[in-house]
């Protein structure tokens, strides 16, 4: 316990200032955590009001125990700090005293080791070498939690299907063999897992192994957090800044972006006129870059380089940040530093920038690793890099990234196709890269840059076909989830003419009358979905919007009690989709009609069946009327997977106009 104290007692927040440290128990700010197999269907304000770090795994009298949970949220919204407020708490002997052991692994420290064979033994050795020392060598007495941090970082197989089976914790194995045997329950059943992740890679675990899901949406109240951060004369001003911009208020709920805040609003108080405030997510990184920049003086007591010098290191940075973000690598060697030109022995060099964009950890045999403070902080510098090798001309860069066919002459064209390759990424690792690379394409944004990166001139058209081919883009294919980040991107642009339509359309209570177009479906899809308010009925029926614009609003299903999603044309895709809105996120939902979807089939309800045998699942009533599920060997599979202990719920039933009340 003394040992994980020591390492998570200290809050990182990029690098510490030399002489300075910060406690997490000094800055813990409440995180808004949603779930759904707790309470009843209430707000989600009342569902969260009762979570905190210490119930992760806490279960009501009478239920089942959990044993796997899994932790979502976009990037930065403090799943990590989330697991060490947890594990600190433990430590100090404050909550879930049951647990005897805890071992917080991350997927950016296990990845180096994927060509590796351990036994669960030796692997839990290798790590915690105090553990070693003792000579433990069982855990069937102990109740143990395995932490697995950034499963969206993970680049192992997880091959659950063909891996070998194993229950000996001594056996040597593959890591992969090792850790989905492990996820699976058969080694070391008794153990109690948390997973966190980025939502768009969460499928890489089947669902039946999943027990409990929490949403993490970042700060309950962002006040809180810069009240701590700010000194009582500068702090109103802070918050005033913020409040004044609708777009900065609804970023600062996300931990990582208040960090970035904060640096950005310390430099811009000690201007005489105040200076000025980002307003979207891109400006916002580029004013950090630029503050670390300049304060490097302040800090180390060392000079400025040459703007030469900084616009080399810049690239550099870019260059190690986007090929090592293609191969999925996160975690650095000193010689994959000197590769791309950074030499950390360089004191002048790493005392600047550097300090504060890289963090240092100890790697295998006592060895230095680095690695970015934050996996946003590489997307960026990667999308500040990649613009650079479009507008240089460097194609070698280029055509590793989008392929040997590429040939794109202008931004536009460029851009475009970036985004659809984004779009085909399974787990979403480019999304927040695209999103960079369609704001630095800004001149604006460019201009603040100044001597870190070359600026081109773009003109207004170029800038316009840009936001039009985002509003165009075909996503038959591609979850509703993913295609908010379209809408994302024109924020990056500065094009708020989506989400102000919308919002101007909801409070004049005229849009189910107005033609929607996809991209206004997405943005309403989004909207609904972050509300603190719980729909009581939702039906995009009854919006004017074509079938791809419905399927958009699919996201909005996780917060609705109601969902009538008659006549949407839903496919065996979409009822995927939906069913993983409805396992990964809280659950309200205690109606669902998808009545005349005539291209859902049997293995579109097949997906759903997933899901409702899950004890997640509170649906009361089904209706699956006129879906072209014709065999009537399928009326009883349904039936008996609805009438399992699972969906006790289920009070009734509609199927092929035949109703069935009182299931259980």
């Amino acid at each position: 316990k003394e040992c994980l104290k020591t390492t998570v007692q200290s809050l990182c927040e990029g690098v510490a200032m030399r002489g300075k440290k910060s406690f997490l128990k000094d800055f813990y700010t409440d995180l808004h955590l949603t779930e759904g197999q707790t309470g009843e269907a209430n707000e989600v304000g009342q569902i969260t009001a009762g979570l905190t770090p210490e119930d992760i795994f806490t279960v009501p009298p009478g239920k089942e125990p959990i044993r796997a949970v899994m932790t979502m949220g976009v990037a930065g919204t403090g799943k990590s700090v989330l697991t060490q407020k947890f594990i600190l708490d433990w430590a100090e002997g404050k909550t879930n005293q049951d647990i005897q052991f805890i071992f917080p692994f991350t997927f950016r420290k296990l990845n180096p080791l994927k060509q590796k064979n351990f036994s669960l033994v030796e692997l839990i050795h290798h790590f915690f070498e105090d553990i070693k020392d003792a000579g433990i060598r069982s855990f069937k007495k102990f109740q143990v939690l395995f932490i697995l941090d950034g499963l969206d970082e993970n680049q192992l197989p997880l091959d659950f299907r063909n891996n070998q089976i194993l229950t000996d914790v001594t056996e040597s194995s593959s890591l992969d063999a090792l850790l989905t045997n492990l996820l699976s329950g058969e080694l070391l059943p008794s153990a109690r897992l948390w997973i966190t992740t980025r939502p768009a890679a969460a499928n890489q675990i089947p669902d039946r192994f999943i027990d409990r899901a929490i949403e993490v949406r970042g700060f309950t109240d962002p006040q809180k957090y810069f009240r701590k951060r700010f000194r009582d004369d500068q702090v109103e001003r802070v918050l005033s800044c913020i409040n004044a911009s609708q777009n900065l208020h609804i970023m600062c709920h996300i931990p990582v972006f208040c960090w970035i805040t904060a640096d950005v609003l310390e430099d811009e108080q000690k201007k005489e006129k105040g200076g000025w405030l980002p307003m979207a997510l891109t400006e916002m990184y580029i004013k950090f870059l630029v503050f670390q920049n300049k304060n490097k003086k302040e800090k180390y007591g060392e000079g400025p380089e040459e703007d030469s010098d900084i616009r080399l290191m810049v690239e550099s940075l870019g260059k190690l940040a986007l090929e090592q973000l293609m191969k999925g690598n996160l975690m650095f060697s000193k010689s994959d530093l000197r590769l791309f030109g950074l030499d950390i022995k360089d004191a002048s060099l790493f005392s600047g920038v550097l300090s504060e964009i890289f963090k240092k950890e100890r790697g295998m045999g006592n060895t230095s690793v680095y690695s970015f403070v934050h996996l946003t902080v590489q997307e960026f510098l990667a999308a500040v890099y990649m613009l650079h090798c479009f507008t240089s001309s460097n194609t070698e860069v280029i055509i590793r990234f989008l392929g040997k066919d590429h040939s794109c002459s202008s931004l536009d064209e460029f851009l475009k196709k970036v985004m659809v390759k984004s779009l085909s990424s399974k787990n979403g690792h480019l999304d927040l890269f695209v999103r960079f690379l369609h704001g630095l394409s800004l001149e604006s944004n460019q201009r603040l840059l100044g001597g870190l990166l070359g600026q081109t001139r773009n003109r207004p058209e170029t800038i316009q076909r840009i936001i039009n081919n985002l509003k165009m883009i075909n996503t038959d294919e591609i979850s509703p989830h993913r295609s908010i980040n379209i809408f994302h991107c024109l924020t990056e642009m500065n094009d708020l003419s989506v989400f102000q339509g919308i919002l101007r359309m909801v409070k004049q209570n005229d849009i189910s009358e107005k033609k929607l177009s996809e991209i206004q479906c997405s943005a309403l899809g989004y909207a609904l979905w972050m509300s603190d308010e719980v729909l009581d009925e939702f039906e995009p029926e009854k919006f004017n919007a074509s079938a791809v614009g419905r399927r958009r609003l699919i996201p909005a299903v996780r917060n609705c009690r109601t969902a009538r999603l008659k006549n949407c044309r839903l496919s065996q895709i979409s009822c995927g989709y939906l069913a993983s809105a409805l396992q990964k996120n809280p659950i309200h939902l205690t109606e669902l009609n998808l009545n005349n979807n005539t291209d859902l089939g049997d293995a579109g309800v097949d997906e759903l069946c997933g899901f409702l045998k899950t004890p997640d699942c509170r649906i009361q009533k089904l209706e699956l009327n006129k879906n072209s599920i014709i065999e009537t060997s399928n009326f009883f599979i349904y039936s008996s997977v609805f009438m399992s202990p699972q969906s006790a719920g289920l009070a009734q039933l509609q199927l092929h106009q035949f109703v069935i009340n009182h299931l259980h």
